[in-house]
């Protein structure tokens, strides 16, 4: 009996031999041209939906990057320039109650003695912020900062963090080298939590008040529920670890101790938000936030313990006071996006269909094909 070859044919199934059954749809004018309106029909008022959500949230943006060199001593305020009033939303308040408030934008500068002090010798600036609501403000609200400039998205900064160090686990500093480098150890010492994300913390301090009252705002709930759980307390010994040099002088002589600990960045929300990049580098960060309490209509005052340096990269800093609808926050790229794609579709379909029943052409038409055509095919020969 003769040997039974090996062959390479594939077996005689339908999947094999490509006997599946298929849609294969032929674009014809009858079937993409209502494409084209119904794209636009749907697109062009979910659009404007999109659009009328963001236009609809109560937001306040101030910028202070400059509030210690250009505002006046407290108690005096003087009106911020209209150029670090990046953004004054008021969609529910008349012309007279918005021009109220731009006009009533005001900000001073103090010297503060900050609780580092002992250990640093040295003041702050305390930037305060005055402004009016012409209109309550219905929870929730949302305090955040804003930074541009930051790129925070570079390759090597995104990748700078160890994730078992931010889980608790006391990782040994060889193990670090290659994650956290150059903010893994300093004299033989590893830096906790290590990585230019975390050393790079945005420190300034926020307080809020209206008529010398409080108006409270907490930090919990403001991290997402997935990043909480990337955190956990440290189980490194205080002599085993120290600050990241940005955090130094917050601790005396730079070190950890028994009334100055680590923090523990399974509680720690600021941390957390922090830690998490932004893709571009003009982004906000959310601080605080209200849930419960209406911010009733008046004069409110905001301060800012001015820690955080922004202007030796060319950066700014701000402050955000914002609401949401049913969308989220105020953002208008998407509504605007799908108005241009609707208003678009329409346009071409309307150019397409004019086209068509100006000069139709035949399906299937045989003379359109390049051999059939006398240039191309002269062309071709040449």
């Amino acid at each position: 009996m003769a040997p039974e070859t090996k062959s390479r044919k594939p077996a005689n199934t339908a999947f094999k031999q490509q006997r599946l059954k298929a849609w294969q749809p032929i674009l014809t004018p009858k079937t993409v041209l209502p494409t084209f309106f119904i794209v636009g029909i749907l697109f062009a008022p979910l659009g404007g939906l999109l659009l009328w959500a963001s236009n609809s949230v109560t937001e306040l943006v101030i910028d202070y990057t400059y509030c210690d060199s250009k505002a006046s001593d407290y108690p005096s305020f003087t009106s911020v320039p209209s150029q670090y009033v990046v953004s004054v939303s008021l969609p529910q308040a008349s012309s007279s109650q918005y021009q109220q408030s731009i006009s009533q934008i005001q900000w001073s500068r103090e010297v503060v003695i900050p609780p580092e002090v002992n250990y640093t010798g040295t003041n702050i600036w305390r930037c305060h912020l005055r402004f009016y609501l012409p209109l309550d403000l219905k929870p929730p609200l949302f305090i955040y900062y804003r930074l541009t400039n930051f790129y925070q998205n570079h390759r090597s900064y995104v990748k700078s963090f160890d994730a078992n160090q931010l889980k608790g686990d006391a990782v040994p500093i060889s193990a670090l080298q290659s994650a956290c480098s150059p903010m893994a150890s300093a004299n033989n010492t590893a830096i906790y939590p290590c990585g230019l994300i975390a050393n790079s913390i945005f420190n300034d301090v926020n307080g809020f008040s209206a008529n010398n009252e409080t108006y409270i705002l907490v930090s919990k709930g403001i991290a997402w529920p997935s990043d909480k759980q990337k955190y956990g307390k440290t189980n490194y010994q205080l002599n085993q670890i120290i600050p990241p040099p940005d955090w130094a002088s917050a601790y005396p002589n730079g070190t950890y101790t028994a009334d100055t600990p680590p923090p523990d960045l399974s509680t720690d929300e600021h941390f957390q938000v922090w830690m998490r990049t932004a893709g571009l580098p003009d982004f906000r960060k959310l601080y605080s936030r209200n849930d419960t309490n209406v911010l009733q209509a008046g004069l409110y005052e905001v301060w800012a313990d001015y820690r955080y340096p922004v202007t030796r990269y060319g950066g700014t800093k701000s402050f955000v006071l914002s609401t949401v609808s049913f969308l989220g926050g105020k953002n208008s790229f998407l509504g605007l996006a799908y108005i241009a794609v609707g208003i678009a579709c329409v346009i071409l379909g309307t150019i397409f269909t004019a086209r068509h029943l100006y000069k139709p052409r035949k399906l299937g038409d045989h003379t359109y094909l390049s051999w059939n055509n006398a240039q191309g095919h002269t062309s071709g020969n040449q």
